[in-house]
């Protein structure tokens, strides 16, 4: 078993190399906060998503809807998933207000 510093380094190491969402890609296409917003939407626990009606999907999520990949089951395991990727998000975002310095 993984820690969460590892899984969430695993995660954002994907993003880098099958997506290409490097931090020069991130540097470019990304202000406003939207990995922060993308890490909030992966974060919300799923009781809390559809809340008083209130859809995180379209609410908070800074892209097309397109890029709202949450885990398709509730398991243990797509928790964790979708922790990873707010995780590595947060990063990413770290790393681009850095890169602002």
């Amino acid at each position: 078993m993984n820690s969460g510093i590892e899984v969430i380094a695993a995660e954002r190491q994907r993003q880098i190399e099958k997506e290409g969402w490097d931090s020069k890609h991130d540097n470019k296409c990304n202000d406003d906060e939207q990995l922060t917003f993308a890490a909030i939407c992966y974060a919300t626990p799923r009781r809390l998503r559809g809340f008083s009606g209130i859809d995180v999907n379209t609410r908070l999520w800074p892209w097309a809807l397109k890029w709202w990949k949450p885990s398709a089951v509730e398991s243990t395991e797509g928790r964790i998933k979708e922790l990873a990727k707010a995780g590595a998000l947060i990063a990413a975002e770290i790393d681009r207000i850095n890169n602002l310095k």
